[in-house]
């Protein structure tokens, strides 16, 4: 069972792996990313943050994808995370039970523009939050478990 699909550009790190997978009683995280694939050593460092007793997968958007849609995943409390809009959205769009995604961390880059204290957006963002919005996807902005929700298609403008 999915417990959350979260967006974090740093991946795996101290709040993610400690904070959220604790709240979420997560026996599973999976980091579905393309490019931490081809870096050994960002690889090593997820597998160092992975909290004990929590089982840590790491496969591109496609094979991620495939093991959702296999069922494979269905066994665990599974938290997903990706480094971008541009990944949760072709989670989603790919597999019908991710039905909320939370907006944690997108850094600042050139073309973005700044919707909440840790989120910078690109308009093809925007029309990608819009595309899950319209399929009754959930979207909130949250740092940590305990902060208060905020629905991120209202900061979009």
């Amino acid at each position: 069972m999915i417990k959350l699909l979260r967006v974090d550009h740093r991946l795996l790190h101290g709040q993610v792996a400690f904070a959220w997978t604790a709240a979420l009683q997560a026996d599973c995280i999976l980091i579905a990313n393309d490019d931490i694939i081809n870096d050994e050593l960002k690889m090593t460092a997820m597998r160092l943050a992975r909290p004990n007793n929590v089982k840590l997968v790491i496969k591109n958007i496609a094979d991620s994808i495939k093991a959702l849609q296999s069922g494979a995943t269905e066994k665990y409390n599974l938290f997903i995370v990706v480094a971008s809009i541009n990944d949760a959205h072709a989670l989603a769009m790919e597999y019908e039970k991710i039905v909320s995604i939370n907006l944690g961390g997108i850094k600042s880059a050139p073309g973005t523009r700044q919707i909440s204290k840790a989120i910078f957006i690109t308009d093809h963002d925007v029309t990608q939050l819009k595309e899950l919005d319209n399929k009754g996807v959930e979207l909130e902005i949250r740092q940590v478990p305990n902060d208060t929700r905020l629905k991120a298609i209202a900061l979009l403008g």
